[in-house]
């Protein structure tokens, strides 16, 4: 359960969840406190799910009042699709489901989670929820470690060289940040398809990606539980959560874990990236010895995807409210040990 944290941070509890063999009715987890005044929710899992067969994950909240909302569905998940979708038209007095995040009216103090399974075989590896609430003006900086630098070679990928290819996935390469931070990931710990049909694509593995994590609600492959879902299915575990510093994503790069990470700019707020983004995803795979951020950045106008961003205005991009209030997911093979946390990981 997350630490009570200064104003200007964001709050931050997230809880794994052992899930048994599903049958029945599904899976319900016990009432789960979350320790402060909560005002969002996001969970996300990793699953194996054999053909014919699909999972849907639900959050039950309780307000601070301790009056229990209804059910909302977030998101429904099969490996092959059919359904692979979020649902919009849940809003009501309490909350609404935004796309891949339940965004409560009123704070929540508690909440439920609940996993059904359709058709045979379906399992759940992981469950996570994460519980947060954003501070009212913008975090703090971080100041460098002064460690040294590290950088982690996570392998290029580069969505704009997909344009065209796919256009059921949204529209091919210029909407496919997601799918190519993630194929990143998995390139780097080894893992992906092994069935890749290389004809005319230079990168197959983000086409596949596009194709593996698409939303058929959101009509997007950027769904972050999705993302972490696909991963699973090459034997990676993951999680959604709010990081609140450069320093915390410091911790996984100098542990050799990549991070993708949430953010959006105008360009002049972030230099060196040369282009504006009303929501993008890249990869952190390390800093310079003066702190500054290295990434992967997937949507660069120019193909060189490798960049050293601003330390300051990294942060202040990545961490404000009207950008994701530092929405990252995590994505690491099962034996590989997590850095030290502060109860968001």
């Amino acid at each position: 359960m997350g630490p009570v944290l200064t104003v200007d941070r964001a709050r931050v509890a997230l809880t794994r969840f052992t899930v048994p063999p599903i049958a029945g009715d599904g899976w319900t987890s016990d009432e789960h406190p979350i320790g402060f005044p909560a005002t969002q929710l996001v969970p996300s899992w990793t699953a194996r799910t054999p053909p014919g067969s699909w999972i849907e994950v639900e959050l039950q909240a309780v307000t601070a009042e301790g009056r229990r909302t209804r059910w909302y569905v977030m998101g429904r998940w099969s490996e092959r699709g059919g359904p692979r979708t979020s649902v919009a038209g849940q809003g009501d007095e309490d909350g609404d489901v935004a796309v891949d995040t339940f965004v409560a009216r009123r704070p929540l103090s508690a909440y439920r989670v609940r996993v059904r399974a359709c058709g045979t075989g379906a399992r759940v590896d992981g469950l996570a929820v994460m519980a947060s609430a954003l501070p009212a003006r913008p975090p703090a900086g971080s100041p460098p470690s002064g460690a040294g630098p590290v950088r982690l070679e996570v392998p290029e990928h580069w969505q704009h060289a997909h344009a065209g290819h796919h256009p059921e996935y949204d529209g091919g390469g210029a909407n496919w940040c997601g799918p190519a931070a993630t194929a990143m990931v998995l390139a780097y710990w080894g893992r992906g398809p092994d069935d890749l049909d290389r004809a005319g694509c230079p990168q197959p593995a983000v086409d596949h990606a596009a194709r593996g994590t698409y939303d058929s609600g959101y009509l997007g492959t950027g769904n972050w539980p999705f993302n972490v879902a696909y991963a699973g299915s090459y034997g990676l575990r993951g999680f959604v959560t709010r990081l609140r510093s450069a320093a915390e994503l410091e911790r996984f790069a100098r542990a050799g874990i990549p991070v993708v990470v949430s953010l959006s700019f105008k360009e002049p707020e972030l230099p060196g990236a040369g282009y504006s983004t009303s929501g993008n995803l890249i990869v952190v795979t390390g800093f310079t010895a003066g702190g500054d951020v290295r990434v992967n950045d997937p949507a660069v106008p120019d193909g060189r995807v490798r960049r050293v961003y601003p330390r300051a205005a990294f942060e202040h991009v990545w961490l404000r409210r009207s950008g994701s209030g530092g929405i990252a997911y995590v994505l690491h093979p099962p034996e590989m040990s997590l850095p030290e946390s502060d109860g968001n990981w």
